[in-house]
């Protein structure tokens, strides 16, 4: 099953890529405290419960994809301790605030950020073992080709794990999630990030993702022989767990 997305950007100008780079750069000195405060702190454990899928196989090896500030790659070195783990992004301003969390966390040596074409990652085929993205996936130009490259750059056998924001599909959750993404969520991010766009593109972003059993298919397409989703808080967000 390939996924034929509708093209969203957050600007006018540019292709999706820039248009994405440029706005994460904009909005990385007010990300953390955004993200933390829209969802009333539960992201922290969202991003828990997607690293504790991988505890059993004891990766050591790890890419965090679309890793922005590095709160995903931080969790999963402290709760996993593999012997490195990459953060790749597309944001040099949203990696720069991770470097200088990693060395406030003392993960410096095992924790580190390289900037990345999500569609076509520089790493060798079969380089890690255990793959992850949290809220991120969303942004990706082709979302077929970038979970193909996260499979090929995986070993056989390794596992992804993934959590996104979705939109719920039970009532009454699904009127107020939609009240809140249409109200509260584009008027705070933009009086917080100054930014008219981001927080506008980041609702539009969710509606239109593809999610359950339809993600899943996705992923097998995309190269991973086993896949699985869980729905989080009421469906605001799903949990996605493949293996190669």
């Amino acid at each position: 099953m390939s996924y034929r997305q509708e093209t969203i950007t957050p600007y006018h100008d540019g292709d999706k890529a820039s248009q994405v780079e440029t706005m994460f750069d904009h909005i990385a000195p007010s990300y953390d405290k955004l993200n933390h405060r829209l969802s009333w702190n539960i992201d922290r454990g969202w991003r828990r419960k997607a690293i504790g899928m991988l505890a059993p196989y004891h990766p050591q090896a790890m890419l965090d994809m679309a890793t922005g500030t590095g709160d995903f790659a931080i969790l999963a070195a402290q709760m996993l301790k593999p012997q490195s783990l990459i953060g790749a992004d597309i944001s040099e301003g949203m990696m720069a605030i991770g470097r200088e969390k990693v060395t406030r966390a003392g993960l410096d040596g095992i924790v580190n950020f390289a900037k990345e074409d999500c569609l076509q990652l520089s790493f060798a085929d079969n380089t890690f073992d255990a793959v992850t993205a949290a809220f991120g996936i969303r942004n990706f130009a082709d979302l077929d080709r970038g979970l193909s490259e996260m499979c090929r750059v995986l070993r056989k056998g390794g596992h992804l794990s993934i959590v996104e924001l979705t939109s719920p599909v039970a009532c009454p959750m699904k009127q107020l999630f939609s009240i809140y993404s249409h109200t509260v969520l584009p008027i705070y991010g933009r009086l917080v990030s100054r930014d008219k766009s981001a927080y506008s593109y980041l609702t539009k972003t969710i509606e239109a993702f593809p999610q359950g059993e339809q993600m899943v298919g996705i992923l097998q397409s995309a190269g991973f022989s086993q896949a699985s989703f869980r729905r989080l808080t009421f469906g605001i967000c799903t949990m996605y767990f493949a293996t190669k």
